[in-house]
C-alpha cells in the first residue's frame, strides 16, 4: 500500500507541475501532464512506473473525462450531425487502414502483423480531443459533436477490426463471433442513447428519488459505472458507455448540480489517465536510427491518412471546419496503446514495433492540442460571420 500511494503521489505532481507550467505558457495543460508523466516515468527519472493499481486510478480518469463530455452532449445534437459524423468515422478508418495495410506488406510483414499495425492507425482517442474542446467551451459547436458522433461509430468499426486482428493472429476468423459482437456493440449503444435518454426526460426527477440519494452524485456514478461495465464487457472501450451514461443523466433536472458534484472527482482523477499516457513511452527502445526512422514514417502515416479521412467525411461542413475536424480525430492516445498491447501478447508484433506504436501514439497525442485553439477559433469565426 505504501509503495501505490508512493506511486499516486509522484504522477499527481507530476502531472500538476506539467499542468501548472503549461498553464502559465498558455498551451493547453493536457500536453504539460503527458510530458510530466514522460519525465517521472520509466524513460526519464524511473521514478514512477505503471502498475494494476495506478492504472485503475488512469481507467477511473477516462471513464469520469467521457461521463463529464456525455453530460454536456445532448442526443438531439449529435443525431443533428449523424450524417456527417458516420462520413467522418467510414474514412477516417478506411484510409488509416489501408494505409497501414500496405505499409507492412510492402515492408514484408506476415498478415498478423499488418493487420494489428492497421489496427492500431484506425484508432481515435476521443478522451484526448474532447478534453481540450471541454476546456475551449467547444464541446457543444457543430464541430465538436461531429467529432464526438465519429469517435462513437470509430470505436464500433475498431471492434470489428480487432476481433478481425484477433482471429488472424490465432489462426482464423470466426464470422459467426464478429457478426455477433458488432450487433451487440450497435445495439448497446442504440438502446441506451434513445431509451435511457427518453426515460430521463419522461421522469427527470429520477436521479433524486431513491431515499439515499441526497444528492445526484451517487445515482449518476452508479449509471456511470454500470454502463461502462457493459460497455467493456460486449468489447467497446469503457469510455463509450461513460460517454452514453453522461448524455442520459445529463436529461434529469439535477444535470447542473450533477456537473458540478463529478467536476472535483474528475479533477482529480484524469491527471492519472494523461500521465499515463507519458509514463508509457519507452524512449530507449527509439533510439537507434532504424527505429526512428520508422516511428517518423509510422507517425506521419498516421496522421495524413486519419485527417485526410476526416476532412473528406467533412468537408461539405466548409474547410476551416473540416480542418478542426480532421486535426480532432488525430489523436490516437491509449486506444492505439491497447492495440499495440494487444498485437504484442497474440505475438504478431514484436518489442520493437511495440515500441514504436506506442510512440506514434503518444506523438500524435502530443501535437494535435497545441493546434486546436486557433482552428476552433477559426472555425467558429465562419459560423459567426
Amino acid at each position: 500500500m505504501t509503495q501505490v500511494l508512493v506511486q499516486l503521489f509522484v504522477m499527481l505532481v507530476a502531472t500538476m507541475a506539467g499542468n501548472e507550467l503549461f498553464r502559465r505558457l498558455g498551451q493547453p495543460t493536457i500536453v504539460g501532464e503527458v510530458l510530466g508523466g514522460v519525465v517521472a516515468g520509466p524513460s526519464v527519472l524511473g521514478i514512477y512506473a505503471m502498475g494494476p493499481e495506478t492504472a485503475l486510478f488512469a481507467e477511473i480518469g477516462v471513464v469520469l473525462l467521457l461521463f463529464q463530455v456525455g453530460l454536456e452532449t445532448r442526443l438531439g445534437a449529435l443525431l443533428r450531425v449523424g450524417p456527417t459524423a458516420l462520413v467522418v468515422a467510414v474514412l477516417g478508418v478506411a484510409l488509416p487502414f489501408g494505409g497501414a495495410f500496405a505499409a507492412a506488406e510492402l515492408a514484408g510483414g506476415d498478415l498478423a502483423l499488418a493487420v494489428f499495425l492497421a489496427a492500431a492507425l484506425t484508432a481515435t482517442s476521443v478522451g484526448i480531443t474532447s478534453s481540450v474542446l471541454r476546456d475551449l467551451g467547444a464541446l457543444s459547436t457543430r464541430a465538436g459533436q461531429i467529432i464526438l458522433g465519429a469517435a462513437v461509430v470509430d470505436d464500433v468499426l475498431a471492434i470489428m477490426i480487432l476481433s478481425v486482428a484477433a482471429g488472424v493472429a490465432a489462426g482464423g476468423v470466426d464470422a459467426g463471433s464478429l457478426i455477433g459482437v458488432i450487433a451487440g456493440a450497435v445495439g448497446f449503444v442504440v438502446v441506451v442513447a434513445v431509451v435511457g435518454t427518453q426515460v430521463l426526460r419522461r421522469r427527470r426527477a429520477l436521479l433524486t428519488a431513491p431515499r439515499f440519494a441526497e444528492t445526484p452524485l451517487l445515482p449518476g456514478m452508479i449509471v456511470m459505472l454500470g454502463l461502462a461495465a457493459i460497455a467493456s464487457y460486449i468489447g467497446l472501450a469503457a469510455i463509450i458507455g461513460a460517454f452514453l451514461a453522461g448524455m442520459v443523466v445529463g436529461e434529469s433536472s439535477e444535470r447542473r448540480a450533477l456537473e458540478a458534484e463529478v467536476a472535483p472527482v474528475a479533477a482529480f482523477f484524469t491527471p492519472f489517465f494523461f500521465g499515463s499516457i507519458g509514463a508509457q513511452v519507452d524512449l530507449a527502445g527509439l533510439v537507434s536510427p532504424s527505429a526512428l526512422g520508422l516511428l517518423t514514417g509510422l507517425t506521419s502515416l498516421a496522421v495524413v491518412t486519419k485527417f485526410a479521412g476526416a476532412f473528406l467525411g467533412a468537408v461539405r461542413e466548409g474547410t476551416r471546419r473540416a480542418t478542426l475536424i480532421g486535426w480532432g480525430m488525430v489523436p490516437r492516445g491509449e486506444v492505439g496503446i491497447v492495440v499495440a498491447s494487444l498485437g504484442l501478447s497474440a505475438g504478431a508484433i514484436g518489442s520493437e514495433i511495440y515500441s514504436i506504436v506506442v510512440g506514434m501514439a503518444i506523438l500524435t497525442t502530443l501535437i494535435v492540442p497545441p493546434f486546436l485553439p486557433a482552428l476552433v477559433r477559426r472555425a467558429e469565426a465562419v459560423r459567426a460571420g
